[in-house]
């Protein structure tokens, strides 16, 4: 063992070797050094367990393989091939070209967030997309923070501190990452006011709670889940009627929000931000990396007295977007002026897919797959809106089935892979869905898949 310990090279000799010089380059000297050390350490490891003294080519190769992993990001690209649309864990909403064009012109160099251009002066970096959220939905103004959880807390803070906010029992929502409207309002400073039961509840049971310390009546949209059978619930419109007559302010918080009508896809109908705004909700927020199909934001609509209270609020400046998030935004409601969504923004050309392109699609994918001899099928199946949206709805389409030994097995290579492909098991096959897998992924896709096969 002492023999073979003595063979190996110090890290001053590996210094001067020409592959060496060439991580040099590319990392860096401490770095390298940090490598080399790192790769005799493991064989000085190797060597005490009885192993011989690897040759210098193969120290440098783990030195190597040490540093690609340090300098790997943790933050890549995957490909979805999982069916859910808007997956939380993969980032939500895919962005459009444009979006993306628009924010990495914004970042590129200077912009006028704050620069009042035709004043010369300081401006205000929330006008940038208000007027486009106005238009769209038909608010009289409205205000972008970082999320929709900040938007609630920025609401419920800035409007109802100290005061009582009464919302249905059945509403008591928790979506992803234990955010829960309960904790959310506790954390405001509003008193939460529970009325009805967990599956029905009354106008009277709203009228009945409002009280002299009452600031307003709150709606949360069921987000990630359903409540069926013996169920009732008040529509927005009857909880305007009713603060009305009480003089108090209806915050709707739709979770997802939506422009377009899912109806019109086959799927249930989700609320969208204009009939808020219509029916008379006082203050609208929802996400803008869901449905919206644009960057993580808050989105806040509402009557612009309200508005101008919440920009004046100091929470506003801790929940404020850089000016990608500004950018993208534009970009994105600018295909909802142009009529273009459907066609450009990526989660609506997934709920749009229509099954047989997407059978032809799987066709070609199992084709192509079977020639590595796995028994790759083409199944029908259903995908998934996913991103707290549309609870248990989900959309016809055709799977690339594998019979293989071990699905979890394949499923994990799958995700080691660079770039790793992200699929689901069912019915103990791993399953590929072309629904969320771009066309330009397709060819990147089957060469992962035929790696880990």
């Amino acid at each position: 063992m002492f023999v073979e310990l003595r063979k190996l090279p110090g890290v001053d000799r590996l210094l001067q070797e020409p592959a060496v010089q060439n991580l040099i380059q590319i990392y860096g000297r401490e770095l390298v050094v940090e490598g080399l050390r790192h790769a005799l350490d493991t064989a000085r490891d190797q060597i005490r367990r009885g192993a011989s003294c690897p040759p210098a080519e193969e120290i440098m190769i783990q030195a190597e393989g040490y540093l690609r992993a340090l300098a790997r990001p943790t933050l890549r690209p995957v490909i979805n091939a999982s069916g859910v649309i808007i997956h939380t864990n993969l980032g939500r909403a895919p962005l459009s070209e444009e979006t993306r064009m628009a924010m990495l012109d914004a970042a590129r160099g200077y912009t006028n967030l704050e620069y009042d251009l035709e004043a010369g002066q300081r401006g205000s970096r929330y006008v940038h997309a208000e007027q486009l959220l106005c238009r769209l939905t038909g608010a009289e103004a409205a205000l972008v923070v970082n999320n929709n959880a900040g938007a609630v807390l920025l609401i419920l803070t800035a409007l109802a501190q100290g005061r009582e906010v009464i919302i249905s029992r059945s509403q008591l929502i928790e979506i992803g990452g234990g955010f829960r409207i309960p904790d959310v309002m506790r954390q405001s400073g509003a008193h939460l006011v529970e009325v009805g039961t967990t599956n029905r509840t009354h106008l009277h049971d709203y009228e009945e709670a409002i009280g002299p310390e009452t600031a307003a009546l709150m709606r949360a949209h069921h987000s990630n889940f359903r409540i069926i059978g013996f169920t009732a619930e008040v529509p927005l419109e009857d909880l305007v009627a009713l603060a009305g007559e009480h003089g108090l302010l209806v915050f709707d918080d739709l979770g997802s929000g939506t422009l377009l009508d899912t109806a019109a896809f086959g799927l249930a109908h989700e609320p969208t931000m204009q009939e808020s705004v219509a029916v008379g909700a006082d203050i609208v927020s929802c996400s803008g990396d869901k449905l919206l199909g644009g960057p993580q934001a808050g989105i806040i609509l509402g009557r612009a007295k309200l508005i101008a209270h919440l920009r004046r609020h100091p929470l506003t400046r801790a929940l404020r977007v850089d000016k990608t998030t500004l950018a993208g935004l534009q970009a994105t409601l600018l295909h909802y002026l142009k009529g273009e969504a459907v066609d450009k923004i990526p989660v609506w050309q997934m709920i749009a897919s229509r099954p047989d392109t997407l059978k032809q699609r799987a066709e070609r994918w199992a084709q192509a797959l079977s020639q590595t001899g796995v028994r790759a099928m083409v199944t029908e199946g259903r995908s998934t809106v996913g991103g707290g949206s549309l609870p248990g709805e989900t959309l016809p389409t055709w799977l690339v089935a594998l019979g293989v030994d071990s699905p979890d097995a394949l499923a994990a290579r799958l995700r080691a892979g660079e770039p790793p492909v992200i699929a689901r098991i069912e019915d103990d096959r791993l399953c590929l869905d072309p629904r969320t897998v771009f066309e330009e992924e397709e060819e990147t896709l089957l060469r992962a898949v035929q790696a880990a096969l």
